[in-house]
């Protein structure tokens, strides 16, 4: 007997199969889905070039750029390219659109906002902002693009709400290439945390949430979580491990001369350190949601601190200390909750973070969100925007089945759906009138 005739090959081959009717079925989802965006492209050639692109990167091929897409739907593809290099369309009110979207299928007053700086590696010294930084992908200093993104988490599941090219200082501040790369003239530096404060004050208002999340990149800036307070923020941000914290539970030390002088503080020491002179009865087991295995489970503990940064000393906070269950890896946050949001509900919070990791993988792996060779800044946001269209859409269809990942590599099915194939209804045209003036492609 052949493998493709034991039985187990069979049941899988069966279970790959996919039905006219649900290929149908979703096509026409992302038909309707289409028509409340296609509105916000100016002209008719636009919508069509939008529904075409959009639906290509839903689709199968390997590389989801401009061209391939082009080629499979049997269609020149110098328009395609220009649409999505430096088309003459509002990138920015398609987000708008989408945060609209996002408010109505998934707010919830617990909602965890999330906020990631994510490097896209690149060859080359062209594209706008590349630079040698740190890119978390490749866990080194490498040639790379980096975007603030802001991400929701919610019972409902997760979607993107927002995104803006961090432009390196260097780079800023060089008009020859700001010009090559058509960067706006009001765009200027800012340190990430400035522009994730920037998203974040025009993506909040009218979104129910109740947590602002992100990684110590955020954490550890002090100006930042400041900024949160003063905007009646609820944060739990990530810090390092050598964050210098002072224990507020602490017994003070005793003064050298009894009655004598200013009472004595407890000394600041390492987060790390603080942790391994804590007793193991004070961990505490908490269950972080289901999961397919079993409960993910971590232990926690928490306490009141001040935390220093470069010798200054800011208002009380709590750390938190998270543990996976298993896992030898400690992760370290800082919070504004007072003591009255429980621990579980902090930690629960933290741990929506990493929902922002399976919106990547399932933005590269299933929308071409990494996939493209644009060099301009309006190249860069258009190119995006276009994805992360795609990602709420497929974020959408997870919900509408109740499926896992919708960056999973699972059969296609009614449970599971496979990737959408492209079905333009009209020849996409260009829209090279009038625009501004052509961005490196």
């Amino acid at each position: 007997m052949s493998l493709l005739d034991h039985p187990e090959a069979q049941a899988l081959l069966a279970d790959a199969a996919v039905s006219p009717d649900v290929v149908r079925e979703r096509a026409d989802r992302l038909t309707s889905f289409l028509q409340r965006y296609l509105p916000r492209f100016y002209r008719v050639e636009q919508r069509a070039t939008a529904a075409l692109v959009i639906r290509g990167r839903l689709g199968g091929l390997e590389r989801k750029t401009s061209e391939p897409i082009a080629v499979e739907a049997g269609l020149p593809r110098k328009p395609v390219q220009f649409f999505v290099g430096s088309g003459k369309w509002d990138d920015e009110a398609v987000m708008a659109e989408l945060r609209d979207n996002v408010r109505e299928e998934l707010a919830m007053p617990d909602g965890v906002v999330v906020i990631d700086g994510s490097a896209f590696p690149k060859k080359g010294t062209e594209s706008c902002g590349v630079a040698r930084q740190w890119c978390g992908r490749l866990g080194k200093v490498e040639n790379c693009q980096v975007g603030v993104f802001l991400a929701y988490a919610a019972a409902g599941g997760y979607a993107p709400l927002d995104r803006r090219l961090y432009l390196p200082q260097d780079w800023a501040g060089e008009e020859a290439r700001r010009e090559k790369c058509h960067v706006p003239p009001e765009v200027a530096f800012r340190e990430k945390w400035q522009i994730a404060l920037e998203l974040l004050d025009r993506s909040l208002p009218g979104l129910a949430h109740g947590w602002i999340a992100g990684d110590d990149e955020f954490g550890r800036a002090s100006e930042f979580r400041a900024a949160l307070r003063s905007r009646k923020e609820r944060y739990v941000l990530d810090v390092p491990s050598s964050t210098t914290v002072r224990d507020l539970g602490r017994r003070r030390p005793p003064r050298k001369r009894a009655g004598v002088g200013r009472k004595r503080d407890a000394p600041f020491r390492r987060a790390d350190a603080w942790v391994a002179a804590q007793p193991e009865s004070r961990w505490d087991r908490i269950e972080v949601r289901p999961g397919e295995k079993g409960p993910l489970l971590v232990d926690a503990m928490t306490v009141r601190v001040r935390a220093k940064h470069d010798r200054r000393v800011g208002p009380e906070e709590r750390l938190v200390v998270i543990r996976p269950v298993g896992e030898s890896r400690v992760d370290y946050a800082l919070t504004n909750a007072g003591p009255e949001i429980p621990l579980a509900e902090v930690v629960r919070a933290q741990r929506q973070r990493h929902r922002i990791e399976e919106m990547f993988g399932a933005g590269n792996g299933e929308a071409g969100l990494d996939h493209y060779e644009v060099r301009s800044w309006v190249g860069w946001h258009h190119h995006i925007t276009l994805s992360l269209v795609a990602l709420w859409f497929l974020c959408l269809e997870r919900r509408h089945v109740g499926g896992g990942n919708p960056g999973d590599d699972r059969a296609s099915s009614a449970e599971h759906p496979g990737p959408v194939a492209p079905r333009p209804t009209t020849e996409p045209g260009g829209d090279r009138g009038g625009g501004r003036p052509r961005a490196a492609a």
